[in-house]
């Protein structure tokens, strides 16, 4: 009798410590999740490309699901203007004008702005993946949180382009000069939403091309060529007279809001991240997920 309660007793004590120690063992494990979610790693392509096409698709439906506003646009680009005409910076005509009467140049332009703005971004999302993967997912997570709070603006504060102003007296410059290839004019006006106009997404991405270059490139001439990128973009913009001063200002701020979003997430700015990842196992939500087909 006294041995079985001395075994009772002795059993009920490991279970309770058994208990006690899984108790205290979930709350450190749910806390080492998080660093390990944080942990930059090695991107795998199949998955970046994949993410990248799906989120582009998302953004530009959800972008062209705005309603076209257009009374509102209009309404708030002569506020727009307005605004700008107070703060003595409503320049945009002169310079419309006087870049259209060089045929050459203003052309040269359009295709600026109807393809750099996919290429050259491209081109850096490729170039952090291949040379500096441990910076990547960061720098991935700044334009991905750019470009989505700017549908915020689109939604919120519909704006017609100079272009498209009653009595703006501003050239439609892919109109007149038959450019091929941009979405903003043309025949293929009707694919993209006309009155979202800030913030511009053209500043948006070159300013976080031309930051990012200048930030991981160790060559002196490739760090101009990356400041000079969003510079020579803000001249397009406003040539072409798709966007007003202030939508690049827009742009500016969505970008900055990006930084800020992966700088809470990763503990650091992507550049000051280390160039190799230190995790090169598989992410736990991937790993997670794997566990759970296999269990089905």
């Amino acid at each position: 009798m006294g041995e079985s309660s001395v075994k009772t007793l002795e059993t009920r004590t490991e279970v309770s410590s058994s208990r006690v120690a899984g108790d205290e063992a979930r709350p450190v494990a749910q806390r080492a999740l998080l660093p390990r979610l944080r942990a930059p790693r090695r991107p795998r392509i199949w998955f970046e490309i994949l993410l990248i096409g799906v989120s582009y698709w998302t953004y530009s439906l959800i972008r062209n699901a705005v309603p076209e506003q257009k009374a509102d646009a209009l309404a708030n680009a002569d506020w727009l203007w307005d605004l700008e005409r107070t703060l003595g910076i409503a320049v945009e005509q002169s310079v419309n004008h006087a870049v259209n009467s060089v045929t050459w140049l203003i052309v040269g332009m359009n295709y600026y702005y109807a393809t750099l703005h996919f290429i050259v971004t491209i081109g850096v999302l490729v170039w952090i993946y291949r040379f500096h993967p441990g910076r990547y997912a960061a720098t991935r997570m700044v334009l991905f949180a750019t470009t989505g709070v700017a549908l915020l603006g689109y939604y919120f504060f519909p704006l017609a382009p100079p272009r498209l102003m009653n009595g703006g007296h501003f050239v439609d410059t892919v109109l007149v000069h038959h450019t091929w290839g941009s979405m903003a004019s043309g025949n293929l006006k009707h694919m993209s939403n006309q009155y979202a106009a800030m913030p511009s997404m053209h500043i948006g991405w070159s300013l976080w091309c031309g930051l990012t270059i200048f930030a991981v490139a160790s060559a002196p001439w490739a760090r101009i060529l990356g400041l000079l990128y969003p510079t020579a973009t803000l001249v397009v913009i406003v040539a072409t007279a798709n966007h007003f001063w202030l939508d690049a200002v827009g742009g500016m701020l969505c970008l900055a809001f990006g930084y800020s979003v992966s700088r809470a997430w990763y503990g650091s700015l992507p550049h000051r991240l280390p160039r190799e990842p230190e995790e090169t196992g598989p992410h736990p939500a991937t790993s997670a997920l794997l566990n759970r087909f296999r269990r089905a």
